[in-house]
């Protein structure tokens, strides 16, 4: 009797040996399968393995813009500091420019009215410019405000206005000044002047009601 006659004849006869092949048979079938789900997962750690190492290249982009996103802040926020300093600057440098531009007004229009102004008694060369600050507010009414103001101070005091265009504002304004030098020096004002190259007539009639003396080129009527 052959091996294979044997084998068939104990699958026949013998229950336990059927029963031991039967079992050989089915854990031959789970190693296969286990050796495909081996497989499979092999293939599924290989994917994982890929996305991680795509996850990883796209972190690494992420860190790689924010920290080119925190350059750009740093030099948006650097920008805006030179802005502000620049700006200080360029506010310092108009105003240093407006006082001189100022300056050179009131003394272009003095210049232009000396001949007005000597009739009266008064050297354009002996003006002096008067700055005082109200510190407390007794003076004004307003602490902490600047009266500036020109004068020729001798024997009488007298307090002169320059413009290059005088309008009714400026007349009232005037008024006012006057007050507080009056307050400030503890002595009258003798005179009041008002220099201009224009004068709106109705600046020029309110300054005339006021007792300011009034020295300009031109009355301007609307």
């Amino acid at each position: 009797m052959t091996t294979k006659e044997e084998f068939l004849r104990l699958l026949e006869e013998d229950n336990e040996f059927r029963l031991a092949v039967a079992g050989f048979l089915g854990y031959g079938e789970i190693l296969k399968r286990l050796e495909k789900h081996d497989k499979k997962f092999v293939m599924i750690l290989k994917r994982l393995r890929e996305h991680d190492k795509k996850f990883t290249e796209v972190l690494t982009r992420l860190e790689e813009h924010d920290k080119k996103f925190s350059e750009i802040l740093n030099e948006i926020k650097q920008l805006r500091e030179d802005f502000k300093r620049l700006s200080t600057r360029v506010e310092v440098t108009i105003g240093s420019m407006r006082r001189r531009w100022g300056e050179d007004l009131e003394r272009m229009v003095l210049e232009i009215l000396k001949e007005a102004l000597k009739k009266r008694g008064i050297e354009p060369g002996k003006v002096e410019k008067m700055r005082f600050v109200d510190e407390d507010g007794k003076i004004t009414g307003i602490r902490g405000r600047i009266v500036n103001i020109d004068s020729i101070k001798d024997e009488k005091l007298y307090l002169i206005e320059v413009k290059s265009r005088a309008e009714l504002d400026h007349v009232e304004a005037l008024l006012i000044k006057a007050e507080a030098v009056e307050k400030f020096l503890k002595r009258k004002v003798d005179k009041i002047i008002l220099v201009a190259v224009n004068v709106d007539r109705e600046a020029y009639n309110r300054a005339i009601d006021l007792g300011i003396d009034v020295i300009c080129g031109n009355v301007i009527d609307f």
